[in-house]
């Protein structure tokens, strides 16, 4: 038998070799040569790069981060069970018998939205959990944005290069109200009929333009197709916004990065946290899925909107004790507020001050809010970029405003309820509606410098920690027969905590106006410093006192 040479054992072993890469080849399963090419694409390079990214991404651990989850966790709930109502509910005003599944309202007239309604709460399986779960989420989600915006606003997140970030995220919050308004009147039933004709009388109210809106909004002369029209309004036109500009404000986020507060580390640019992937995620998809589980837990167990005891809606009833929604109660009180018999004669029309009034005074401070990043920065002439966020106690002005817009709103608020709080607790609603209109006006300023003296306060509470640190309660004799406390120095990170950093010298503008309003923000900004180092002659009597 011939031997084999080398030379021709290695040719037949690599032929050997193609052979079996070549059958492998063949063999390859049509998934795998999918995946092979969708990996290749531009769009999976792309999606590899912001992976990537997240990963290298450090995002600072707060408290009050935890406010975005939950808002995201209620917008999961709203989009879900939404989904599933739109494909029982019927956006119709025309009007039948009801022969449905619940007893006591056989027989009655009604519309198809109320009759579709009450098919949801009692025919369709899972349909009362779908439709609570998504009131629920309703009411919570306008909670959650507010408390973003309260953190934003007294940390000052919403300073340059972020003024954007703040007007998109108050623009999710107005989109919030807007969606949640105009499927609070879907059901038809009699309390939201009563709001719809409360909303009616504002809107002719209006001078000039007043009849045209309630003609375009209903359709015609009251109820008209306003179930129609707001349908399209909750179901398109809102959450269609509001997915822009949340979406916006994430790629905003995406490119700006995280601010964070001072500390060890901590600067302009060095972010001190955990990476976005997987560490972030893997926490905030935690709280999200608690955030879902205790509202539909709540949804389960907590009856709300039972449309089946308020009846259909009527134009000529009202319901009585009825109170709209929580987040658009400072409308309602806003109007409750005016006293009547506010009417001029102008220009040949009746101008209702007791409509307009509430309107401007609502609206002026709704655009307020939404530029505030911007008036700030032209009051102080500040242009720096900011990536380091205030304690609310190092800008005792900014912090005031804050605590006067939350007692204005409060106010308002609480207004809407002035009915209620009359008879709850026995008092004139005259009386109740006069205590509200002093603090509408008066709570405000009030609440303002009560403010501004507590953050003033607690720097000077901070200036004595930094100099002389905490008091331990230890008391020691020196040498000389002095009775002395001990006191313990703070920590690294608490020394960076402590000391305001943000008040490098910004020089005050020029003009009367802009020079009067820049003292809120500035003159009572105490610029802490750290204390020196002990001289040599000074660290005997240090040690005596460790």
């Amino acid at each position: 038998m011939p031997v084999e040479s080398p030379s021709t054992r290695e040719r037949r072993t690599s032929r050997t070799t193609r052979a079996a890469r070549a059958a492998r080849t063949t063999r390859t399963s049509l998934t795998d040569r999918l995946s092979t090419a969708v990996r290749s694409t531009a769009t999976a390079g792309r999606i590899r790069s912001v992976t990537a990214t997240l990963r290298g991404r450090t995002v600072p651990l707060h408290w009050s981060n935890l406010f975005g989850v939950v808002s995201m966790a209620c917008l999961v709930v709203l989009f879900v069970t939404g989904i599933f109502l739109m494909f029982v509910y019927s956006p119709s005003s025309e009007s039948v018998i009801y022969a449905g599944g619940y007893a006591p309202l056989r027989g009655v007239e009604m519309s198809k939205a109320l009759e579709s309604t009450l098919a949801v709460s009692f025919e369709v399986p899972g349909g009362l959990l779908m439709r609570q779960a998504h009131h629920w989420a309703g009411l919570l989600l306008p909670a959650a944005l507010i408390m973003q915006l309260l953190v934003s606003f007294f940390t000052g997140a919403f300073r340059r290069p972020r003024q954007w970030s703040w007007v998109l995220l108050f623009l999710v919050f107005v989109m919030a109200l807007v969606a949640g308004w105009s499927g609070y009147a879907l059901p038809d039933d009699l309390l939201s009929g009563t709001g719809l004709r409360i909303v009616e009388g504002i809107v002719l109210g209006i001078p000039v333009v007043g009849t045209w809106v309630s003609a375009l909004l209903f359709g015609g002369e009251f109820p008209g197709q306003v179930i129609e029209h707001l349908y399209l309004v909750h179901v398109l036109i809102a959450p269609a916004a509001l997915v822009i500009f949340l979406a916006l404000r994430i790629r905003l986020a995406f490119r700006l990065g995280p601010a964070q507060f001072a500390g060890p580390g901590r600067t302009e640019r060095n972010v001190v946290g955990v990476p976005v992937l997987p560490q972030l995620a893997v926490r905030a998809g935690a709280l999200l899925l608690i955030v879902i589980g205790l509202i539909l837990g709540i949804a389960a167990t907590v009856t709300i909107a039972p449309v089946w005891l308020f009846g259909p809606s009527s134009p000529g009833d009202a319901s009585a004790g009825s109170q709209p929604d929580w987040y658009t109660g400072f409308l309602d009180g806003a109007l409750r507020l005016v006293p009547p018999g506010w009417e001029v004669e102008w220009f040949g029309r009746t101008w209702t001050l007791a409509v307009i009034a509430p309107l401007l005074v609502v609206g002026g401070f709704l655009v307020l809010a939404a530029v505030y990043p911007f008036l700030e920065a032209w009051i102080t002439g500040d242009r720096r970029e900011h990536h380091l966020l205030d304690r609310p106690r190092s800008a005792p002005g900014r912090t005031g405003i804050g605590v006067a817009a939350i007692v204005f709103y409060g106010a308002l608020w609480g207004a809407a309820s002035a009915d209620l709080i009359a008879t709850h607790f026995h008092v004139g609603l005259e009386a109740t509606i006069w205590m509200f209109r002093v603090l509408v006006v008066a709570g405000p300023l009030v609440g303002f410098e009560v403010a501004r003296r507590v953050c003033i306060a607690l720097q000077r509470k901070d200036e004595e920690l930094l100099l002389h640190g905490y008091e331990t309660g230890r008391i020691v004799r020196l040498p000389g027969g002095e009775y002395v406390e001990v006191h313990a120095p703070l920590t690294e990170y608490e020394r960076w905590r402590l000391i305001d950093r943000g008040t490098a010298s910004v020089p005050p503008p020029r003009s009367g106006i802009r020079r009067a309003l820049f003292g809120l923000f500035f003159e009572d900004r105490l610029a802490v410093r750290p204390e020196p180092a002990p001289s040599a002659e000074e660290r005997p009597k240090a040690s005596l006192l460790e």
